[in-house]
């Protein structure tokens, strides 16, 4: 598993490690029954906290993308459909929101934004 922390991001830490394990998931990268790094080991290759790890692998358990098996470690859980349809949504939803942002911030009007992305389907329908 491939973390990067970024230290000056306005992001917590937590989250970065978060959301990059649970964008993992999402991706396919961590399959269905994969076993995690242990929460002391992924602290120590990424140079945190252990109270960091931990609350990542609680919020994800919440979410229901691991479990953990007392003794055993955690694991990717199995798949929701549900759930894995509707976080794929909020990633691009989310992902769209920041291109939305830098756009206005480089001035570029909704209409243009709408043209690119179109631009895109009309390239993605030609392959």
């Amino acid at each position: 598993m491939n973390i990067i922390i970024k230290n000056v991001s306005d992001v917590p830490l937590y989250q970065q490690i978060k959301d990059q394990i649970k964008d993992a998931i999402l991706r396919g990268d961590l399959k269905e029954g994969e076993l995690l790094p242990s929460i002391r080991s992924l602290a120590n290759d990424l140079h945190v906290s252990v109270l960091t790890t931990k609350r990542v692998y609680a919020e994800l358990e919440e979410e229901g993308f691991i479990m953990t098996r007392a003794g055993k470690g955690s694991y990717v859980a199995p798949e929701s459909q549900e759930l894995l349809a509707e976080s794929k949504r909020h990633l691009v939803e989310s992902k769209l929101a920041e291109a939305w942002e830098l756009a206005r911030t480089l001035g570029i009007p909704r209409e243009e934004l709408r043209a690119m992305m179109e631009l895109l389907f009309v390239e993605e329908d030609e392959l």
